[in-house]
């Protein structure tokens, strides 16, 4: 059984207020949960209007299909013109 994680800070350039970026990041995370069916959850900057650190986990049996996976979360997350990628990190264990 392998888990991968992924950590990404993200920047929400038109968020003017938190109800806005509430409302991008809902979405985001439902795309995410319905295509890929793995967890997502905001896991920092919470309080800032224009930022936050989103924490993605999945649990395989392969390596490539994690792999795979997160290759296709962050493109969706790429073609999303509301969203800049800051940072990313992802780990496999």
């Amino acid at each position: 059984m392998l888990v991968g994680v992924c950590k990404l800070e993200l920047f929400i350039p038109a968020s003017g207020s938190l109800k806005s970026k509430r409302f991008v990041l809902k979405s985001l995370k439902t795309r995410i949960r319905n295509k890929f069916n793995v967890s997502v959850a905001e896991v920092g900057e919470n309080e800032k209007w224009q930022r936050t650190t989103l924490g993605i986990a999945a649990v395989c049996n392969e390596r490539k299909i994690i792999d795979s996976m997160f290759n296709q979360i962050m493109n969706m997350i790429y073609m999303d013109g509301r969203i800049e990628v800051v940072d990313q990190f992802i780990d496999i264990y």
